[in-house]
């Protein structure tokens, strides 16, 4: 039974026709936690963060989006990160601070070239490790897209760099259609309400910036 429980196919209850797995409904309350603590800049965001991660990896596996899945790895490292430097943040005062416009430039680019590499090889990875990659990735580059630039906004967000929450906007809503489509309905209403909590995350980190600036 416990086993079942982390199973995408193990229903929780239905929101019409649409069957809600237990795995897919406490990883979606966990993320919108979390990012609801990071829009308010709370150091909690990171092990609540953390348990979303693993909830995710799991769903992620049995869907085969391969890209998302590895992402959670790199995502549990910079959630242990992002806690400890966070928690230092409170004793040294480490600003939430901007890039300029040739910062933001070398971003995106790194973030295409990353894309197409990295989607390349997990397009053939089913290929290469047939015994532990049944299928084929579904999406590989628009997947990978999603991790790439998430691996830069949460590097960001750990770093208190305010552009990670235009870069989570985007990424957001590149998921929504990608959930959509493999009919994942409830994770992708989640990055619909992440896609809130971004926008607001932006708003309300320039806010905090701007006073300091004042102070």
């Amino acid at each position: 039974m416990t086993e079942s429980l982390f199973s995408v196919s193990e229903m929780m209850f239905r929101i019409w026709e649409y069957p809600v797995s237990y795995i897919e409904f406490f990883g979606t309350v966990f993320g919108i936690v979390g990012v609801w603590l990071a829009a308010k800049s709370k150091v909690l965001t990171w092990p609540v963060g953390l348990i979303n991660i693993i909830l995710f990896f799991m769903i992620y596996y049995q869907v085969q989006l391969y890209s998302d899945m590895f992402l959670q790895i790199y995502f549990f490292g910079v959630g242990v990160y992002g806690w400890v430097f966070w928690n230092m943040e409170i004793e040294k005062k480490i600003p939430i601070h901007s890039l300029d416009a040739i910062q933001n430039i070398k971003i995106g680019v790194y973030i295409l070239i990353l894309s197409i590499i990295c989607g390349w090889l997990i397009s053939n990875v089913h290929v290469w490790f047939p015994s532990v990659f049944k299928k084929e990735a579904s999406f590989p580059y628009l997947d990978t897209l999603v991790a790439i630039a998430s691996i830069f906004a949460n590097t960001m967000l750990a770093r208190r760099i305010i552009q990670n929450w235009p870069i989570w906007i985007a990424v957001d809503l590149l998921c929504i259609v990608l959930y959509i489509s493999k009919e994942i309905y409830f994770v992708a209403f989640e990055f619909f309400i992440f896609t809130i909590l971004a926008s607001f995350g932006w708003y309300d980190w320039n806010r905090k910036m701007k006073l300091q600036t004042n102070v």
